[in-house]
């Protein structure tokens, strides 16, 4: 009987024992359930409380804001200035972090788990989404994740039923943040787009998210420009691009922040974000 036990004991553990892969392609072993995480990527925070684990969330970087619970959780920080020490204090059981975070070798090496993830293409959320589920020991991980991202799908396909004719195949360019840092084609932003059936300016050769020469911008000659960032001055007051088609006959979209988070964050709301923009198109957003 005490054997018996024993083997069903070892059998449990080894079936509560998880191994995820982060975006670094590093191994990172849980032998049960995180109960505290802290999320260091606003769409990170987004994804664990899709998938209905929000009440897990012990803090988060400081540009989290939805679903509106967060925005109670202690802020560490941003890219840059996240405070090691508050997140020690928090006691986390794990880190989700962005890859190119610069705190990951210091959480580490104070024995910290931390996973980290970068999604930028429309299959890194799709992973993203799995890896998050699977590091919740969610009963089907898999499943779960791939609910979340149908249901996201199906949000940008039914977005594309509404752009309107005279929209429909236009050029774009999409300026993701300040210092004309661009959404390419194979962004996930530029993924949207794609499914909306818009065409982009930037290449997916370009990178993902590159710094676009304006001059770059002038010759391409968008017919739409959306800009997920508040603008510091007119369009027009930028060298040549007066002539650019998409500002002469304004088919310029900019958002309010709220909007603006939504479409450039990689998560769960990327539906919503489609439907942002085809709104723009239809002429009904903040102009």
């Amino acid at each position: 009987m005490r054997k018996f036990l024993l083997l069903l004991l070892m059998a449990v553990q080894t079936a509560t024992a998880v191994t995820v892969v982060d975006d670094r392609q590093i191994k990172v072993e849980f032998s049960q359930p995180p109960q505290r995480i802290i999320t260091l990527l606003p769409s990170l925070a987004e994804t664990v409380c899709a998938l209905g684990a929000c009440q897990l969330l012990v803090g988060t970087d400081n540009y989290a804001d939805w679903p509106s619970s967060v925005k109670q959780l202690p802020k560490l920080g941003g890219l840059y200035d996240t405070s090691v020490e508050a997140i020690v204090k928090l006691k986390p059981d794990v880190v989700l972090a962005g890859k190119s975070s610069r705190i990951i070798n210091r959480l580490e090496s104070l024995g910290i788990k931390v996973v980290a993830l970068e999604p930028q293409t429309l299959s890194d959320v799709q992973r993203s989404m799995r890896t998050v589920a699977h590091v919740l020991q969610l009963p089907k991980p898999d499943e779960a994740a791939d609910h979340l991202w149908q249901q996201a799908l199906q949000a940008i396909a039914s977005a594309a039923q509404k752009i309107p004719p005279s929209a429909q195949g236009v050029s774009f360019y999409f300026e993701a943040s300040t210092g004309g840092y661009a959404a390419s084609d194979s962004s996930f932003i530029g993924g949207i787009m794609r499914q909306l059936g818009l065409k982009n300016i930037v290449t997916a050769d370009m990178g993902a998210f590159p710094q676009v020469n304006p001059e770059f911008v002038v010759r391409s000659n968008p017919q739409w420009i959306f800009l997920a960032v508040p603008l510091r001055q007119s369009l027009d007051k930028r060298p040549g691009w007066s002539v650019i088609q998409a500002v002469k006959v304004g088919h310029v979209c900019t958002f309010t922040p709220e909007q603006g988070h939504v479409l450039v964050r990689p998560g769960p709301r990327m539906g919503e974000a489609a439907h942002i923009l085809v709104k723009c198109l239809q002429g009904s957003s903040k102009l």
